[in-house]
């Protein structure tokens, strides 16, 4: 605490600013065209299922939940109630790494179905981002400060919830939702 009484807050004023720099930049990197061709993947299918473990399946969960308001299919892989992945439906993986079993597993899975692959990933060269339809790649360089102000995957899974919330704002307006559209669509809640 400072004389004041107020906590010192260098270290977060810091983070939040390496943070939203570091996910700019990389997001500015990622080709329109491939949001483009992402759009038009997830509105054609019939389904939509989403995947990530860890911190990116809580990421990939939002996204889903986003692509059911806006009026698609979609599902979380994984879940009891989820359905088979068939040809014509898309899958969304998101993996900051590219290299887990269960990403490479789903991945193998989705291909031999003849469904759509979207990958995002931080490694471009990884197994995952191989087997991709389409690949969103994230991409980081290394340094210094990532360690102590935006440790593990931060960078990756805040880059990609932003990434899907834009890929959202493109889907709305290719289907011309509005927020109010969605609204009926939202959950209730009790």
């Amino acid at each position: 605490m400072t004389a004041t009484g107020d906590a010192d807050v260098a270290t977060f004023a810091r983070a939040q600013r390496y943070i939203a720099d570091r996910v700019t930049a990389a997001l500015d990197r990622v080709e329109a065209k491939s949001i483009v061709r992402a759009v038009e993947i997830l509105a054609a299918a019939p389904q939509i299922f989403v995947y990530g473990a860890g911190r990116s399946g809580i990421v990939g969960r939002a996204f889903a939940m986003r692509l059911v308001q806006i009026g698609l299919r979609a599902y979380v892989i994984g879940e009891s109630v989820t359905p088979i992945v068939r040809r014509g439906d898309a899958v969304f993986i998101l993996s900051g790494q590219g290299e887990s079993s269960s990403s490479i597993q789903t991945a193998n899975i989705v291909r031999r179905e003849g469904a759509d692959l979207v990958v995002v990933t931080a490694r471009a060269a990884s197994k995952l981002a191989h087997a991709a339809t389409l690949l969103l790649p994230l991409d980081f360089e290394e340094d210094g400060e990532r360690p102590r102000l935006a440790p593990l995957g931060t960078l990756f899974e805040s880059a990609s919830l932003r990434l899907t919330d834009g890929l959202i704002a493109e889907l709305m307006r290719a289907r011309g939702e509005t927020e109010s559209s969605m609204r009926r669509r939202h959950a209730i809640m009790v």
